[in-house]
């Protein structure tokens, strides 16, 4: 199997207590992210993703969740790293329209419907915390 590393940011609005998602074309709703790019660190991947899919530019901090899963009909392996993220400068606007569908601020309870592979749901992964740290 092919090893794949997918970074996503978990971009969250204090004020306002919402999570930023993406609706991508044909799929179903997410954090935004995607594939980490050959010399690229999760992190640089993270916030990449984030500004071609919403416009924003983010800061990342800690990673809140790492998970992994097989796609036999890929023959892909993927690892998931999700930091927490918050937006520093831009306003959200579909960029790419062939790939992302829609953008929306959310609440927990919604987030928590689109993504149930956050088994303790999205407010626990804000709390959550592991240190990222790129050794060259």
């Amino acid at each position: 199997m092919k090893r794949v590393d997918v970074a996503y940011a978990l971009v969250f609005d204090e004020v306002e207590q919402k999570v930023l998602m993406v609706k991508n074309r044909g799929r179903d709703w997410s954090l935004p992210g995607g594939a980490v790019e050959k010399g690229e660190t999760f992190a640089q991947a993270a916030i990449r993703e984030c500004k071609e899919e919403t416009n924003v530019t983010i800061e990342v901090e800690t990673i809140v969740a790492v998970n992994e899963a097989f796609f036999e009909k890929e023959a892909h392996h993927a690892l998931f790293l999700t930091f927490k993220a918050k937006v520093v400068e831009g306003s959200i606007r579909v960029v790419h329209k062939d790939e992302i569908e829609e953008i929306k601020w959310v609440d927990y309870e919604t987030a928590d419907g689109w993504m149930p592979y956050h088994a303790n749901g999205v407010e626990r992964l804000l709390q959550a915390s592991a240190p990222y740290t790129f050794q060259g």
